[in-house]
């Protein structure tokens, strides 16, 4: 095959599509203007691309000439069997990914729903070489939930792009990332805009004194868990991650440190009588520092087992999250407690200089009192 077939001169007037120089050396054009460099080889049936970088664009363009030195160098190799991509399959590198974000966050949220949503909902390719996924492999594996929980599903794929962009730095993978929205699969699934995004399912706060009854009759961390988060109007990520020293029982006060807060300040949440016996009863069991402790070792209860608990006392597709809606609900059309002590509750940033002030002053006392009337409602006689 003829080499050499681009110029500098030629190249700056290309239409959009691929565009070969020989031998495997391939130049793509794209509508929006950029131009990217990739090698494409065979070895037995299988096909592969290996991305060269992008021609007079970011930080290391490469220009005519050191593409073709890349696709001399490729030639090289390959005539001397070298394998040129990695073995690893996308679970592989995905517990790498997750390892380092791990170490990274301090949202123990934020850590729960990276290794859900990948262990889930990316599970189709797990088993497949990193080096060998495609977009079609994407599309496949996004379809079954992109129009059922869109959220979820936008957010699972910015996982498995975050999972190939590790794979990329490592030279595992090369070429274009497939779960790149603007790489081809806004063409491929619905756009984003189009889909239909709402708030976290709750369960109405009138029919919640029925769920808290049958979580109360069950038994398990998890069922606790779930209580205890409905009690404290808390964040799953914050109930999880609770350890013995934030916990006062003798004043019945709980302190989150500002590092695991969402808004990074410390945040003391008031315990009614149950929230109390919950803990009492989770110190008798305790084994290390953790109040919910999970199935491994060390490890807190998972935010999957919390959704289970809460599904299996007839909330339906309702959220953890959902139960810190159905509490403000409760706040807004059952009592007369004032704004400002409702949001204060629920940790939300209050930009309001006055109503911040307020919430520093005299907030946990009015919060203590709503707090218990919210325990004594969620025991009230089911509805």
């Amino acid at each position: 095959m003829a080499r050499n077939k681009l110029s500098e001169t030629r190249i700056r007037n290309l239409p959009i599509g691929i565009h070969s120089d020989g031998d495997g050396l391939f130049l793509r054009v794209r509508k929006e203007g950029s131009r990217q460099w990739f090698f494409i080889f065979r070895r037995g049936d299988k096909r592969k691309e290996l991305g060269l970088g992008g021609h007079g664009q970011g930080t290391a363009p490469v220009s005519l000439v050191l593409a073709r030195e890349k696709a001399e160098a490729i030639r090289q190799r390959l005539a001397r069997g070298e394998d040129l991509v990695g073995s690893k399959t996308f679970l592989d590198v995905m517990e790498d990914v997750i390892a380092v974000k791990e170490a990274g966050f301090r949202n123990e949220k934020h850590k729960a729903q990276w290794r859900m949503t990948l262990d889930t909902y990316a599970e189709p390719l797990h088993k497949k070489q990193i080096s060998e996924i495609t977009r079609d492999d994407v599309v496949e594996t996004l379809k079954p939930i992109w129009s059922k929980i869109p959220e979820t599903a936008d957010r699972t794929r910015m996982r498995i792009a975050a999972v190939i962009d590790h794979a990329k730095a490592r030279g595992l993978y090369v070429g274009d990332n497939p779960a790149d929205w603007r790489g081809g699969l806004k063409e491929l699934l619905p756009a984003r805009g189009k889909l239909t995004r709402g708030h976290h399912a709750a369960v109405g706060y009138k029919d919640l004194p029925a769920v808290i009854a049958r979580l109360r009759a069950a038994a398990g961390v998890s069922a606790r868990a779930v209580e205890f988060a409905a009690l404290t109007a808390g964040r799953s990520g914050e109930v999880r991650g609770a350890v013995w020293d934030e916990v006062d029982l003798d004043a019945a006060l709980w302190t989150v440190p500002a590092e695991r807060m969402k808004a990074a300040r410390d945040h003391g949440v008031p315990l009614s009588e149950r929230a109390v016996d919950i803990l009492r009863g989770r110190k008798q069991e305790a084994t290390g520092d953790l109040v919910f402790e999970g199935g491994k070792e060390g490890a807190p209860i998972s935010d999957t087992a919390m959704v289970k608990a809460l599904r299996a006392a007839g909330a339906g597709d309702a959220t953890l999250h959902g139960l810190r809606s159905s509490f403000r609900d409760w706040c807004g059309d059952h009592t007369e407690y004032p704004r400002e002590v409702a949001e204060a509750a629920l940790a939300h940033v209050i930009k309001d200089k006055a109503e911040a002030a307020y919430r520093r002053g005299t907030a946990l006392e009015k919060r203590r009192a709503m707090m218990s009337d919210w325990a004594q409602f969620l025991e009230s006689p089911q509805r």
